[in-house]
């Protein structure tokens, strides 16, 4: 089958395609995952034109006038490329999807995969509704996710809504003594924390949990990395006069290539989000055989098997949290972490995405 990707959303403040490809190629993996077997076009728009092959993908960088409800051009230009099935990022656009469909004709399928956007209301939600007979699936991080949809009147077939995780990891295991020579992690029971300083992520209940964790198991140490500081004056004021706050370690921002050494020097990864998408520090840490000790939201849900995979915690719960971590002292870590990597192979890698995709696309 020969797939178009495509968005109706622009990036015009980058105009270098290899630093492009570069900064979204948690996603792009997929789209090499796909041209194993499928012919791939994935239509790029940035504040540059030409065309770069890469791994079997061939980037079309083009720039179109999508402000319009009706982009008419970059429509017409899909059309061109004779696809049998286009892969559009995002339900943002019903309008757009609509007229694409006029344009396409019945034939090509089409396919929308959700990007942590929530159930609209209003008229979107109309437009949404609308356009679902246009399409042919819809992709979801977690299969209950797209419920959600229907159960809030967004769209209507269960039968088009399919479960597949939106990006994967390029990480995989190397030797923790390997990957402490870089951190400089020495702590016997290590575990990380990944993500924004905002109450998403919810990094309070983390670390209030954690330190009632380490008050009983002194080897405990949680490392934190985060690239914004929303909450970090209210995490300083937390731990001031906290006597096990030497239990957290605020480490800051760490450039992403890095990111290897540190999910390898860990058992562990942790997570208080009270929404996601899906997950990418949870999923990058998975690629090492990290452990996750997440919250019990629907992309969570999917990325450990409903908590088959590690441990699951409701979001904000302290009492919950605690006990998780109190668990990990009495599991068989070298097994824990070799089914953790096992499914992330199964279900989250590039290959077992690109392998959904290409079976949706047949039957859809």
């Amino acid at each position: 089958m020969k797939f178009v990707f495509a968005s109706y959303i622009s990036s015009d403040t980058y105009n270098d395609p290899t630093a492009w490809l570069e900064r979204i190629k948690a996603y792009t993996g997929v789209l090499e995952a796909v041209a194993v077997n499928h012919e791939v076009i994935s239509i790029e728009q940035i504040n540059y034109k030409g065309d770069q092959i890469k791994n079997g993908v061939t980037y079309q960088f083009r720039k179109f006038d999508i402000r319009s409800y009706f982009p008419l051009k970059l429509n017409l230009y899909i059309r061109q490329q004779k696809p049998d099935v286009v892969f559009i990022h995002s339900l943002h656009f019903p309008l757009q999807v609509m007229l694409l469909r006029l344009v396409l004709g019945r034939k090509p399928k089409i396919i929308i995969q959700n990007h942590a956007e929530k159930p609209f209301t209003g008229i979107k939600k109309r437009l949404v509704r609308l356009a679902e007979r246009y399409v042919n699936a819809y992709l979801f991080a977690s299969r209950a996710m797209g419920l959600e949809w229907i159960t809030k009147g967004n769209l209507t077939s269960s039968k088009k809504i399919h479960e597949v995780m939106e990006l994967s990891s390029f990480f995989y295991p190397i030797p923790k003594e390997t990957a402490r020579a870089k951190t400089g992690i020495t702590a016997t029971n290590a575990f990380l924390w990944v993500g924004r300083l905002d109450q998403n992520k919810d990094p309070l209940t983390v670390i209030k949990a954690f330190l009632k964790f380490a008050s009983v198991t002194p080897s405990a140490c949680l490392y934190m990395l985060y690239h914004t500081e929303e909450l970090l004056a209210e995490i300083h004021q937390l731990l001031k006069d906290e006597p096990n706050a030497a239990a957290i370690k605020l480490i800051g921002k760490v450039p992403n290539e890095e990111l290897i050494y540190w999910h390898n020097s860990v058992d562990f990864i942790v997570a208080g989000s009270h929404y996601e998408g899906s997950g990418t520090a949870v999923c990058e840490a998975m690629s090492c055989g990290c452990i996750p000790i997440v919250t019990d939201i629907f992309s969570f849900g999917m990325m450990t098997d409903n908590g088959n995979i590690g441990m699951l915690y409701q979001p904000g719960n302290e009492v919950e949290l605690l006990a998780a971590l109190q668990q990990t002292q009495t599991l068989n870590i070298s097994a824990e972490k070799e089914k953790s990597l096992a499914y992330f192979r199964s279900t989250l890698s590039f290959e077992a995405i690109a392998g959904r995709i290409g079976a949706i696309a047949a039957s859809c």
